[in-house]
């Protein structure tokens, strides 16, 4: 039975109004609140909450409860709100496993995610991903899945993935997991819209059983097509012109709160769809989509909402954004999202800021003046342990070559150029006079060697590239990470460096390291499936914030979660896989070195 079990509503509905009706005693009284309700967008004044069996029984006006002897929760006016609902979230960004990512969530006001975990299933299949389901079944938090749609995120013949879910296996995912909801974001958005026979076989598997289906699409120019093939929301409105697009043709918009200093923080352009544009709001949610351990932490889904009212919503209008509308999104906010009575007592206690002070997850109090409650620091002792084989993932050939030859002759060269922290890529090319030395060339075009290495024991191969504006000037960076086929990405300005980092990731199994002449000077160590940390959320977090200090030192300019981008051959306009450079959207392979003609 899943952690801190909730019955059924149809199991509890005479207990239920028996309460309601003031015949039987609640399990709990949370008294002198002011009550936010989603449904109205009113915050209604002098308010007690009613709980019984996990769920709430009744809201009625504080002081109602004819019971002297039950159990009371003074809130002493603070708001009470409907837990956060997360409608888009990958966990294993966060490095820590599912049990693990309940500490931060609850702390930040977050009681239910909608997770994609592709990254374990292009590691480990759906062996991964039902471990994965396994885990979250184990934790303090509602976890329900989208199940991956893109694994492998592209073609064989331009990376090596671990997994390959067929529509298959997608299709009895669905029917073996009650926790499996919606079909995950459909990334491959070019062979979408070109009619390509398995990704729409896939989007059949979840359309047949009614599922949700989730997309990830970049571009005005592919929104009707990508509509039009049964396509629901996305997370990557990047400002409000294509947000209108996208609403007006059917998708729910998520509205994407990074971190400020990240690329991911699209919300501020693109909820000017509804502060600028006139869009309701009536099909849009907030989420967080990635966030690395510590940022987990810092920047939740409830510091997103908050920045959604400094953006220009209402405050209870963005709650409503974090909380019922993503519930509804997947057709839950008779469960979910909202103060109902029957609904799940899933609540946050809030000061005026909006800024969660405790938090109860079916009725169980296991956040109280924002720290753990013992109840919550039980559970987080007892985590899901992953079987043997999540620890045995990466596999590298020790002959693959990490620095190409410099040609004898005159050639171009192709570039992957970065503009600052973007997500998209530019795509350079230079020509290379024979007699280049790479110590002149790197230092004179401000360049690093960029390899990314196969990990999956399937063919020991090893890519390419030269990567131009990272800033790293003296050592090397490597990450198991490499979304979305994860393998290891390593850049670097030496040889030496680049192979102590590419051994750490090794005798690891996984993990994120910086390396200077020969010393790894600080690392996150990811053992599960080479994605994932088996440590508490709070110690991997302290890790990360390590790993990041020495990670600006070492001059990086690229956030290393950006850094595990760049083998993402979906993403415009040039990437490296271990196959090699490929540019995209054309997804073509070409070579770091091209002979000039004639």
């Amino acid at each position: 039975m899943p952690a801190f079990h909730v019955p059924p509503l149809a199991a509890v509905t005479r207990d239920l109004a028996a309460v309601a009706s003031g015949r039987d005693v609640p399990d709990l009284v949370i008294t002198g609140a002011r009550v936010l309700s989603v449904y109205t967008e009113k915050l209604l004044p002098n308010r007690e909450l009613w709980l019984r069996q996990g769920r709430i029984a009744a809201v009625k006006p504080a002081g109602s409860c004819p019971f002297t002897d039950a159990s009371r929760f003074d809130a002493q006016g603070g708001i009470i709100a409907p837990g956060l609902v997360d409608p888009h979230v990958h966990i294993e960004s966060s490095m820590m496993t599912a049990c693990a990512y309940a500490e931060a969530a609850l702390l930040n006001g977050t009681t239910t995610i909608f997770c994609d975990s592709h990254e374990i299933g292009n590691v480990c299949d759906s062996a991964g991903i039902e471990w994965m389901l396994e885990d979250a079944r184990q934790a303090a938090l509602n976890v329900f899945l989208t199940v991956p749609s893109t694994v492998p995120a592209t073609n064989p013949e331009l990376e090596t993935a671990g997994g390959d879910l067929k529509p298959e296996t997608i299709g009895r995912l669905f029917d073996d997991w009650p926790e499996a909801v919606a079909l995950g974001e459909k990334m491959d958005f070019i062979q979408v819209v070109e009619g390509d026979a398995r990704s729409h076989a896939i989007l059949a598997e979840a359309l047949r059983r009614n599922r949700p289906v989730c997309g990830h699409v970049y571009g005005r120019q592919f929104v009707a097509a990508y509509a039009a093939s049964g396509i629901t929301d996305t997370h990557e409105a990047i400002d409000g012109p294509i947000a209108c697009d996208l609403l007006e043709a059917g998708l729910w918009v998520f509205l994407r709160g990074g971190p400020p200093a990240t690329p991911w923080n699209s919300l501020p352009e693109a909820v000017r769809a509804v502060t600028e544009l006139g869009a309701s709001l009536k099909r849009v949610c907030v989420c967080t989509d990635d966030r690395d351990a510590d940022d987990l932490f810092a920047f939740g889904l409830d510091w997103v909402v908050r920045s959604a009212v400094r953006a220009g919503l209402g405050r209870l209008q963005a709650w409503s954004c974090g909380s019922l509308h993503a519930a509804t999104r997947y057709g839950m906010d008779g469960e979910l999202g909202g103060l109902g009575h029957g609904r799940r007592a899933d609540l946050v206690l809030l000061d005026d800021g909006l800024q969660p002070h405790a938090t109860w997850y079916g009725g169980r109090l296991l956040v109280e003046n924002r720290k753990p409650t013992p109840l919550l620091e039980q559970a987080l002792t007892k985590r899901y342990r992953y079987p043997a084989r999540a620890y045995r993932t990466v596999t590298l050939d020790p002959g693959a070559v990490l620095v190409p030859e410099l040609p004898r002759t005159s050639v171009h060269a192709h570039l992957i150029s970065l503009e600052g922290t973007n997500i998209p890529t530019k795509h350079e090319i230079i020509e290379l006079a024979p007699g280049e030395s790479w110590a002149d060339l790197l230092e004179r075009e401000d360049l690093c060697f960029l390899t990314v290495v196969e990990r999956h024991g399937k063919r020991g191969g090893a890519g390419h590239g030269l990567l131009k504006g990272f800033g790293l000037k003296n050592g090397a960076v490597a990450s198991s990470v490499g979304h979305d086929a994860h393998n290891v990405v390593v850049a670097g300005t030496n040889e030496s460096d680049m192979r102590a980092a590419l051994g750490y990731v090794e005798k690891a199994q996984g993990g994120v390291c910086a390396v200077r002449r020969g010393e790894v000077l600080a690392a996150v160590e990811l053992p599960v499936a080479g994605l994932l940390s088996d440590l508490r959320g709070s110690a991997v977090a302290a890790e990360a914030v390590r790993l990041k200090e020495v990670w600006l030192a070492l001059g990086c300019r690229l956030p290393y979660m950006g850094f595990n981008l760049l083998p993402l051959s979906v993403i415009p306009e040039i990437r490296l896989t271990d196959k090699g450079l490929v540019l995209c959207p054309e997804m073509r392979l070409v070579p770091l070195f091209e002979r000039l003609p004639g």
